[in-house]
């Protein structure tokens, strides 16, 4: 299963849905129409799908442009959805990051008139950051659309000058059946990510979207025995009682300029650890450094991932009303 222009076009779809209050098309129909438009444009090549798959690049959740500062003290965990994460920066370009940690915050199903919409649960995320589910064991990528995929959405704010800053990203690592998962988790992210207001109307146009499935989970003993820009991470331990857990998509690092090791720590930080940076280790294998510690574990994961931008959603939509074509059937 791949992430395509058309599947982010489908989020585009369901967030304006959402925001006029109207019921959303189908994944299907979008993904029809949305071929229809490449067939009829077709202007110089540029019609393709353009997804990208994370054996040779990830964009993820992610933040275009040069990286920020390095992040000198905790971050806290974002609130997100089911076995959810997000991504998160700092400074101009904050820095990106996906955690998981449960809510009670009302979906964007419960919350808006979009009754197409099904509700998404917000329980049990820990649980699914801190254990590997064996319904995401690593197995092969599934061909058909109608197949569950982890996934990811993410949207950002795109400056006159093109710099992406975040607004928004929320994902889950249980398994979804992609048309509910990319709706419920573009209105998630654009509304109930606790580190920024809900996105209005009036922001729609500034937006950019892309979305993320995951793929390839494997347990990774040694915490630095993983490759930069190929894959993500999803990290958990255990310090002073507490177990502690977050993740990074697969693009976060190489955006950044860390290291590996420099990402662990992040990552660790992230998730709530304050010790000291050469302690990072002992508290992964169980030394805990200052304050007791327990053992950790590292699931490195691999994904499919696409972008797209208001101004293509919106002349893929243009045409569909050009055409006197409906996008419901």
């Amino acid at each position: 299963m791949t992430a395509t222009l058309a599947r982010c076009a489908y989020c585009f779809e369901s967030l304006s849905a959402s925001l006029e209050r109207r019921p959303a098309p189908s994944l299907q129909r979008v993904e029809e129409l949305w071929e229809k438009h490449n067939a009829t444009v077709n202007t110089d090549g540029a019609d393709g799908e353009g997804e990208a798959d994370d054996d040779d690049a990830e964009t993820t959740d992610a933040e275009a442009g040069p990286p920020a500062r390095r992040e000198t003290g905790p971050q806290r965990l974002a609130a997100p959805s089911p076995a959810s994460a997000s991504s998160s920066s700092s400074s101009s370009l904050s820095i990106p990051s996906c955690s998981s940690s449960s809510s009670s915050r009302s979906t964007p199903s419960s919350s808006r008139a979009d009754a197409s919409t099904p509700a998404t649960s917000k329980s049990s995320s820990r649980t699914s950051l801190f254990s590997l589910s064996r319904s995401i064991a690593t197995k092969p990528a599934p061909s058909s659309a109608s197949e569950e995929r982890p996934l990811f959405v993410t949207w950002n704010t795109v400056s006159r000058s093109g710099t992406k800053t975040l607004r928004g990203c929320i994902g889950t690592f249980e398994p979804q059946e992609l048309e509910h998962g990319l709706r419920s988790y573009a209105l998630t992210s654009a509304f109930d990510d606790s580190r920024f207001s809900p996105i209005p109307a009036s922001a729609l146009p500034t937006l950019s979207v892309s979305i993320t499935l995951l793929h390839s989970f494997t347990p990774c003993p040694d915490p630095l025995a993983w490759t930069l820009g190929t894959h993500g991470l999803r990290l958990s331990f255990t310090h002073r009682g507490r177990r502690l857990g977050a993740t990074y998509l697969p693009d976060v690092p190489r955006e950044q300029g860390w290291s590996r090791e420099e990402t662990i720590v992040s990552l660790m930080r992230k998730a709530g650890w304050g010790g000291r940076r050469e302690e990072w280790r002992a508290v992964l294998e169980g030394g805990g450094g200052s304050g007791a510690g327990g053992g950790g574990g590292l699931v490195t994961y691999k994904g499919s991932s696409a972008a797209l931008g208001y101004a293509e959603w919106r002349a893929w939509k243009d045409w569909v009303e050009r055409e006197g074509l409906s996008l419901r059937r």
